[in-house]
């Protein structure tokens, strides 16, 4: 299953991207970055996009890095829905 939100985006499953994104990446502070469980690229389009876009472009602006990182912790710390009585 494959979920899409907006109108722009196109369905790319992950394991039809994986091939996409096993590029080798040679800077430490990037390799630190993106070494994150493969289950979160499984769930996220979002960090597969993230980091595609290093592969292909080699760089990443300070926003994209933020938000790379912020996603990340939501996938380990999901927030807690409170419980209806």
């Amino acid at each position: 299953m494959v979920l899409i939100v907006g109108r722009s985006q196109f369905p790319l499953c992950y394991d039809c991207q994986k091939s996409e994104l096993s590029g080798k990446i040679s800077d430490p502070k990037m390799k630190k970055l993106f070494n994150v469980p493969e289950d979160f690229y499984r769930q996220s389009s979002f960090l597969r996009s993230i980091k595609s876009g290093y592969l292909r472009f080699g760089k990443l602006s300070d926003k994209q890095i933020e938000a790379f990182k912020n996603t990340v912790e939501r996938l380990k710390n999901p927030p807690v829905e409170p419980q209806q009585h």
